[in-house]
């Protein structure tokens, strides 16, 4: 279950593109696991929305950064949960974009530096899994190295390594305020019609060092979770994206569909496609109707 965590105390903003979600202090988020977890709920992925935003995301790499904050709170309270942190920087710049800016450009190279310090802070802090979503060149390697330069040998790394510019990624944006100020992601996100770059990225993030390669989104990209599960020997995670999630709850709204049934066959099909791990806001909701 992904969940967005806000500065301040007793804060439970809904987003409004996506019903039933919310952006929320450390506080709230520490109970709202509690009840993930009693649900038999028990991992969550942690984004993050800062304070203030500047324009590297090096904000986000200081053990006392927003999801650093509630990695700690909630492993203080909760022994039975597995924490993943999404290691990105469109959160954290005033820009939007997941890299440093240089001549109106995402510099490759200077971003690997701030994401590696970004999962540094996230191990120390107590996370059991890092999860680099940026899709820059290297970083999973780069990732790699910091954390066995600082004994984290056995911290595993999921890797969006198929991740793919999206449209069905516009709720999001609304929910973790990561929204380019100019542009879009493609040049650094992948070309949704191209399948054989998907197993050269993968190719590339396990060589590198990744534990989990992640295909992003889910249910639009069903032959490439089935590739990916065809060609490679390694855990295939599936992100059921935001837009997916405020589809059917927009449909349902409106009485045209019925929820948990076609809730039921999505992710069942994302299941059968070949992915060991769906990612999806619609968690909580699936495990009360299972």
């Amino acid at each position: 279950m992904p969940l967005f965590v806000c500065p301040g105390s007793k804060v439970k903003n809904p987003i409004n593109s996506m019903p039933g979600n919310y952006q929320m202090s450390v506080d709230y988020i520490v109970e709202e696991c509690k009840l993930l977890v009693d649900k038999g709920i028990k991992a969550i992925l942690l984004f993050g929305i800062p304070s203030h935003k500047d324009d590297t995301g090096m904000v986000a790499t200081h053990d006392d950064a927003i999801v650093q904050r509630a990695i700690k709170a909630i492993k203080s309270e909760i022994n039975d949960i597995f924490l993943i942190a999404d290691v990105c920087n469109c959160e954290y710049t005033v820009h939007g974009h997941c890299g440093t800016i240089v001549n109106n450009d995402v510099d490759n190279d200077l971003t690997l530096e701030t994401l590696a310090l970004q999962s540094l802070s996230f191990a120390r802090v107590g996370v059991d899994m890092v999860a680099p979503s940026d899709m820059m060149d290297g970083r999973v390697g780069r990732i790699r190295q910091i954390l066995d330069e600082n004994g984290f040998y056995n911290m595993p790394i999921m890797s969006y390594a198929a991740k793919y510019a999206s449209a069905f990624y516009g709720p999001f944006r609304e929910a973790a305020e990561s929204a380019p100020k100019f542009g879009d992601r493609a040049s650094y996100q992948m070309n949704y019609a191209n399948s054989d770059e998907a197993m050269r990225e993968i190719a590339l993030d396990i060589e590198e060092g990744a534990d989990i390669i992640m295909v992003k989104p889910a249910l639009s990209y069903l032959d490439i979770i089935r590739r990916a599960k065809d060609e490679f020997n390694i855990p295939i995670a599936a992100y059921n994206v935001s837009g997916e999630f405020s589809m059917v709850k927009a449909a349902a709204e409106k009485g045209w569909i019925d929820e948990k049934r076609i809730v039921r066959e999505i992710l069942t099909s994302i299941k059968r496609a070949g992915s060991d791990i769906i990612l999806t806001y619609h968690a909580k909701d699936i495990a009360d109707w299972l």
